[in-house]
């Protein structure tokens, strides 16, 4: 059984969601970043940690690859074209989009207070709200990437719930539709459901 060590209200909610996706049991510890079973795991402290059997494996984006490759799941075959355009978008969305996220929520909240900038969160809003509709047009519809769900809509569905949860704008209708459909999906709603117990 594979375990997850985080918090739902952090990265780890894309691997609860994958695991729910996938249908594999789980166990799910609750504790945040520098925690020490974290630390005894991550040295870095970051969270979230996925731990298979003796493997320990760190960063939400390796997390969810090795799954879908482990699982044959979520993902396209590697070598093939369709992996490589699935790559490509997924890697975008890390830099273009969780990127933004990330360095606006360390200037708004989780940096020394001295060293914050916070002109930098509006930067961050007005350089999401371009990154988001640019790719709106690489939307294939029903999913990121045709008819195929794979881990790049489970990263851009965490991305725009974290955006707006941020306060962030959403000006894509195409998208904003898309994810309000990928949050009704079984595997979200038993992710939903875990938030309001912990």
């Amino acid at each position: 059984m594979y375990k997850v060590y985080g918090r739902i209200q952090s990265r780890a909610s894309r691997v609860i969601w994958m695991l729910e996706e996938l249908g594999v049991p789980y166990e799910f510890v609750n504790v945040g970043p520098h925690d020490p079973q974290v630390l005894a795991l991550n040295p870095s402290g970051k969270i979230p940690v996925l731990v298979d059997g003796d493997e320990v494996i760190c960063d939400s984006s390796a997390i969810m690859t090795y799954l879908a490759d482990k699982h044959g799941a979520l993902t396209y075959s590697a070598g093939t074209v369709e992996r490589a355009a699935q790559d490509s978008v997924f890697y975008a969305l890390l830099d273009e989009l969780d990127g933004v996220l990330w360095v606006a929520t360390r200037h708004a909240f989780i940096l020394p207070e001295e060293k914050r900038v916070p002109q930098i969160v509006e930067t961050a809003k007005w350089e999401f709200d371009r990154n988001l509709q640019r790719l709106e047009k690489r939307f294939k519809g029903p999913f990121l990437l045709g008819d195929k769900m794979t881990i790049a809509d489970i990263l851009l569905v965490h991305c725009m719930s974290w955006a707006k949860g941020a306060g962030f704008p959403l000006n894509s209708d195409v998208l904003n539709t898309y994810g309000k459909e990928m949050r009704n999906r079984p595997g979200y709603q038993k992710l939903a459901e875990l938030a309001k117990d912990t």
